[in-house]
């Protein structure tokens, strides 16, 4: 093994100029993750001069198999902290050979909105706290939890530190350093409610990088769970009864929110969103009725609402904006399985470009 090791961990920057690029994209089911290599002649940082690429789209539920070609084209490039070095993570979006883009391609229209001037000159950043939960592979059981049975009461696993409260958070610190290396601007992790589910936090970033992030971190974090031998989930209830749900709660600001006097801006904002809550939840992720059900910290599904600091509205403005006027706020109803791209898009768009 120590020989495999050494092969696995060779730095071949001092025999070649040659490096290796992961290609990254998202799967038929719109959350699992696919990914090949290929070899390159050398480093690069500019997406758009990287070669385009295909797979077979009828291995990913994406493409018939009598005309199976999907063209995958890079988008953002990423430092590689498996392979380290000078190779390099690269994700990409997909697109028919027609140059269209496939039906599970949500990048496509997400950086329309992105880049229309009226969004372009808000800057909208976004923060997006990416819940999980961690399961044993042999028993598809939460890591930590009686193979059968169930844990103590919610209660000491929040931020908790022990072996009994903290179950995975090798993995948790490996993902954490691991997103730094790649150069994703993750801002924090914490242990969650329920035992053996955690939280990594990234931004702010703003506009499609956000997606672009969110996306590479969740692919990271899935690579390092394969070498752990965990099984990674983003249900957003992966265990019924009286324990939390997962979501991703996004934190979202614009340069009038930002600006003093940006209150207002926010209140009109959260007005706007209620007006379009039905259209909201619906792209929010599937399976999130069993996790928004105005219990364990969550908004009923049916119904908007919003107060100051309150975790049981499906938006929350925190304190620290009300008392000076002006900040962010935070959506809470995305589920952890949601698309980044559509969730941060969607969310500009009511509330900069939507007229009601």
């Amino acid at each position: 093994m120590s020989l495999l090791n050494d092969l696995v961990n060779l730095n071949l920057c001092d025999v070649t100029e040659k490096v290796i690029a992961e290609y990254i994209w998202i799967g038929g089911s719109g959350m699992d993750m696919r990914s090949k290599a290929r070899t390159l002649p050398g480093p690069e940082s500019d997406p758009s001069r990287l070669p385009k690429w295909n797979y077979d789209g009828s291995s990913t539920e994406q493409a018939t198999g009598d005309n199976s070609e999907v063209i995958i084209c890079p988008q953002a490039i990423f430092r590689d902290p498996f392979r380290r070095g000078r190779n390099m993570l690269v994700m990409c979006d997909a697109y028919a050979p027609t140059g269209d883009p496939i039906p599970t391609n949500k990048r496509f229209n997400a950086d329309k909105i992105f880049s229309h001037p009226d969004v372009v000159v808000e800057e909208p950043w976004y923060g997006i706290e990416q819940e999980y939960t961690l399961f044993q592979k042999d028993t598809k059981w939460p890591l930590g939890w009686p193979v059968g049975g169930f844990p103590a009461p919610q209660g000491p696993y929040y931020c908790g530190v022990g072996s009994d409260k903290a179950f995975g958070r090798d993995i948790v610190d490996a993902h954490y350093k691991a997103c730094l290396f790649a150069g994703i601007n993750i801002s924090g992790i914490n242990g969650e409610v329920m035992p053996g589910q955690w939280e990594f936090q990234v931004g702010p970033v703003t506009g499609i990088s956000s997606g672009d992030q969110v996306w590479m971190a969740r692919y990271i974090l899935e690579r390092i769970t394969e070498i752990a031998g965990a099984v990674l989930s983003f249900d957003p209830k992966p265990v019924l009864g009286d324990w939390n749900g997962a979501g991703a709660h996004t934190n979202y600001s614009t340069k009038s929110m930002r600006n003093d006097g940006g209150i207002n801006v926010i209140n009109e904002a959260i007005e706007k969103l209620s007006k379009r809550h039905k259209e909201h939840i619906a792209a929010y992720g599937k399976g999130n009725e069993r996790r928004l059900t105005g219990l364990h910290e969550t908004a009923d599904i049916n119904t908007f609402s919003w107060g100051v600091a309150n975790r049981g509205a499906s938006v929350r403005v925190g304190r620290d904006t009300e008392k000076e006027g002006k900040g962010y706020f935070e959506d809470r109803r995305p589920s952890s399985n949601m698309d980044p791209y559509v969730v941060t898009s969607m969310i500009a768009e009511t509330t900069i470009l939507w007229k009601p």
